[in-house]
Formats: C-alpha cells, sequence, structure tokens
C-alpha cells in the first residue's frame, strides 16, 4: 500500500463489500474504528493481509497472514474472523491442544461397507518454519533459498528406507527441475499442486508470485509420502494411498511427520492458535483428512447436476463433514460421481479426533446415501 491510502475509500469500498458479499469474513469484521487505530506502518502490514478479499469480494475468509507474528500483531482484526470461521463463541477460550496417539478405534472403512475398500484417502498438514516470512511476503530469493534448504533435508530422508525418494523441482534451472509434461502428470494424478496463478486468491494475497521458482514435490519411492514445497504454506506434508485403513494412513503420516520434524527448524506455533498458517482456517492442528467416497449408482445422474452437491452437502455438514468435488475447491462431483469429504473442523480439535471424526461421519453420510440412492428416481 502506497503512503497516504486514502482511508476513507477503503472504508466505502469496505462497506459495499459487506453489504453484497456478508459472507466475507474480513469485511465483516474490518470497521472503520479499527481502521482509524492504525499508523500507516500497520496499515500497510493490514493490507497485504486483507487484499486477497479485498480483490475477491466473494472470498469467505478474506485475509491471509503474511507473518506468523500477524495473529498477535493485528489480532484485532484476525481473532473475530477465526472465532467466525471455526465457530468459536466470544467468550469460549481458545487453547489449541494436540494428540497424535492412535485413534480411539480402528477406523477401516470396510467395517462401513464392503464397497469402501477401495477409497482414494488423504491426509495432510500444513507447516510454516517461524524464522522466515509466511509464503505471500516470500521475495523469488526467499523462495529459492527455502526450497534449496528442504532439498539438504530430503537428501538426508532419502537415505531412509521407510521415507526414500525423489524431489521433483519447478523452479527452472534446477538440477532436480521435470519437464512440462511430467509437471502436468503429476498434476492429473493428484500428486502435485496446481499452477498458482490460476488462483486469484493466492495471486491477490502474494502467494502465488515468482511461480514456479521455489516450488516443488518430494515423494517417496512407494508414492505414499509427500510434502509439497511452496504452495500456500511452505509445507504441505501428507499421506495417501487407497484402500480402506484409515488408521494406517495416520499412522504414515505421523511417522513421516515425526522424521521431517527433526531435520528442520522449529515450525511456527502458538499455545493459542496451534500451528500456525497462511490462511486463518487451517489454524489449530492445520490438518485436513480426506477421502473419495463414490456416490450410490442410482445417484450417478442426479450427482453431477451443482445443485444436487450442494443438497448433500448440506447433509454433510450435520456430520460435521465439508463436501466438494473430487477436483478440489469450487469443483463438481464430475464424470465418476465421486465427492470428496473431511472433517470441517481444525482448530480447538485434536488430530486424533480429526480422524475418528472422518470415520464416524463417513458411517452416518454413507448410509444416508444408500437410503437415497433407494429412492426411484422422478421422472423429468
Amino acid at each position: 500500500m502506497k503512503r497516504g491510502f486514502d482511508r476513507e475509500a477503503l472504508k466505502t469500498q469496505l462497506r459495499l463489500i459487506r453489504s453484497a458479499h456478508p459472507e466475507n469474513l474480513m469485511a465483516r469484521h474490518f470497521t472503520d474504528d479499527y481502521l482509524d487505530s492504525l499508523d500507516q506502518n500497520a496499515l500497510s502490514r493490514v493490507w497485504n493481509i486483507i487484499k486477497t478479499g479485498y480483490e475477491n469480494p466473494d472470498s469467505h475468509m478474506g485475509a491471509y497472514a503474511q507473518s506468523s507474528s500477524d495473529y498477535e500483531d493485528f489480532q484485532t482484526l484476525l481473532e473475530p474472523m477465526i472465532r467466525d470461521h471455526h465457530d468459536i463463541t466470544p467468550g469460549q477460550q481458545i487453547a489449541q491442544q494436540h494428540d497424535w496417539g492412535r485413534i480411539y478405534s480402528k477406523c477401516n472403512l470396510e467395517d462401513i461397507d464392503s464397497a469402501l475398500s477401495d477409497v482414494s484417502m488423504r491426509v495432510r498438514v500444513g507447516r510454516n518454519l517461524a524464522a522466515i516470512p509466511l509464503p505471500g511476503a516470500m521475495s523469488e530469493k526467499d523462495r529459492v533459498k527455502f526450497e534449496n534448504d528442504m532439498i539438504k533435508a530430503f537428501t538426508i530422508l532419502m537415505k531412509d528406507p521407510e521415507f526414500c525418494g525423489t524431489y521433483l523441482s519447478l523452479t527452472p534451472g534446477s538440477e532436480h527441475a521435470i519437464n512440462a509434461v511430467e509437471y502436468q502428470s503429476r498434476v492429473d494424478n493428484h500428486q502435485m499442486f496446481k499452477d498458482m496463478r490460476m488462483d486469484p486468491y493466492l495471486v491477490s494475497g502474494g502467494i502465488a508470485s515468482d511461480w514456479p521458482y521455489g516450488r516443488g514435490m518430494y515423494i517417496s519411492g512407494s508414492g505414499d509420502f509427500i510434502v509439497w514445497v511452496g504452495e500456500e504454506d511452505h509445507l504441505r506434508i501428507m499421506s495417501m494411498h487407497k484402500g480402506g485403513d484409515l488408521s494406517g494412513l495416520y499412522a504414515r503420516l505421523r511417522d513421516g511427520l515425526d522424521k521431517l520434524t527433526t531435520l528442520l527448524p522449529a515450525f511456527a506455533h502458538s499455545p493459542r492458535y496451534g500451528y500456525l498458517t497462511s490462511c486463518p482456517s487451517n489454524l489449530g492442528t492445520a490438518m485436513r483428512a480426506s477421502l473419495h467416497l463414490p456416490l450410490p449408482a442410482t445417484l450417478a445422474g442426479l450427482a453431477q447436476q451443482d445443485s444436487r452437491l450442494k443438497e448433500l452437502g448440506k447433509s454433510a455438514a450435520k456430520f460435521g463433514l465439508a463436501l466438494r468435488g473430487a477436483g478440489g475447491e469450487h469443483s463438481g462431483t464430475g464424470r465418476d460421481s465421486i465427492i470428496d469429504i473431511s472433517p470441517s473442523a481444525r482448530l480447538g480439535v485434536t488430530e486424533s479426533e480429526i480422524m475418528q471424526r472422518l470415520f464416524d461421519g463417513t458411517a452416518a453420510l454413507w448410509a444416508q446415501l444408500k437410503d437415497m440412492g433407494k429412492a426411484p428416481r422422478r421422472n423429468k
């Protein structure tokens, strides 16, 4: 933001966004009084945080932190947004707990239905290093240096028989660089992240800047342990495979994360908000556990309609699950009638509880879907 930025113009535009897009949490909680309380330096920092919600009024959160210190420095703005998104009442204490112990039950999807014995499953956590800016504030030089530091860590991990693998870089000129064909193949196989320049929210937040420098992926030889470098957070660490054993998926992530953590500087973390992430929606565990649920055949035709996906989403919400298309956020179910489901909660819930919620919610939603599938289809 330039010095001398017109505060009144900013107030006016935020009022317009607030009126037209009440779901934009940044606009909802950014008051005129708060803006007036900021000196020029603070306002410049806040502008970089809220720019994504300002330029993309249809944003839900409407903010990306640029530094791990933002959550403390601008708590007056960010905490009401955090409480709103995570459904934490004003009087309720926020104190993130972690529990990487065993899940409370076996959590095998085959126990729900034998039809769920070959489901695509993924669990990931976001992590950011405490000592460097978050991705939205990194320069190209920062990104490449971080990637090179990660390559050193991966070189050590490659010697581990359980997690040995290879690093694939998107940085032009890197000795680990892959070509456009292999990159697209990895994207199509849901292993690599998409071109971030295509996401207007990430572009406005500075997170997509300098693409593709400093971006890449580590993948184990078995293909079930992956680390994204330079996406929305410094690192997205994940385990993925097909099957029904959610407990095994969770254990694989936990073991890989433990080993990788010993090779890196401290992660950004606070007792209040847990692991600090670019987007406030991922605070806490910074974990997303998901699976691709096949819809019953009798629902397949209807499932390709966006209205049907929204209807199913309402049912999933009753079980604490978020639902979207298999192609990611803002996507539909597609030709294969596959939906992606995951527990909504990140903050105020532990890692083990998230996995248990995914299993219990899947069992409840699957029973409802089967009942829906039994109903005769309406004639057009």
